[in-house]
């Protein structure tokens, strides 16, 4: 009796474990559906909006006129990368989301196509860079219009807005130097 009891088991924890291990892949399939490395709730294409193409538009706010994803985030460079090379990853990524080309970057109103391309990242995919210089977002921007990363030093450089000629905004940077002081958690190094 011993081993019809036991062989009765071997199905039920079959049986019973095969529906939490299914449950278990579907979630992770389900969560994974890529990282894209633009801050939550942006809207932008590169967060998966509905757009098929990311887009860099300008807005003009804050005393300058500067580039934005199509939901008016504000873009930034670092004056660390070098040429179209990335230098901001793992928590300068976090802290700095890079603008994730979904299909080929297009201009919007006042940006400049011929300026718009696209840099291999580390990770295989694809930042959208503008007059040669790799785009990011900035985590302590909670809405369309915010410049709280202008002029910020954070992970050994600096980050500033881009003009649409492709050019740092440094003209706001004199008013952010309290915030360049207090960028604790956006970090100093790697």
């Amino acid at each position: 009796m011993d081993t019809k009891l036991s062989s009765r088991k071997i199905p039920l924890a079959l049986k019973l474990g095969l529906p939490f291990a299914a449950a278990a892949v579907l979630a992770t399939a389900c969560s994974s559906g890529g990282s894209n490395n633009s801050p939550s709730g942006s809207g932008s294409a590169a967060a998966g909006g509905s757009s098929s193409a990311t887009t860099v538009d300008v807005r003009t706010g804050s005393g300058a006129t500067f580039l934005t994803d199509s939901s008016g985030r504000s873009l930034y460079l670092f004056k660390s990368d070098t040429g179209t090379t990335s230098t901001c990853s793992g928590g300068c990524a976090a802290a700095w989301p890079p603008l994730i080309a979904k299909g080929t970057p297009t201009a919007g109103t006042g940006a400049t196509a011929s300026d718009l391309g696209t840099i291999a990242r580390s990770d295989g995919t694809k930042q959208v860079s503008y007059a040669g210089h790799p785009l990011y977002y900035f985590s302590g921007d909670s809405a369309a219009g915010q410049t709280n990363g202008e002029g910020v030093n954070g992970f050994g450089a600096l980050w500033y807005l881009v003009a649409p000629t492709g050019q740092q905004i440094t003209s706001l940077s004199a008013s952010s130097a309290s915030q360049s002081s207090n960028s604790g958690s956006y970090g100093n190094g790697y």
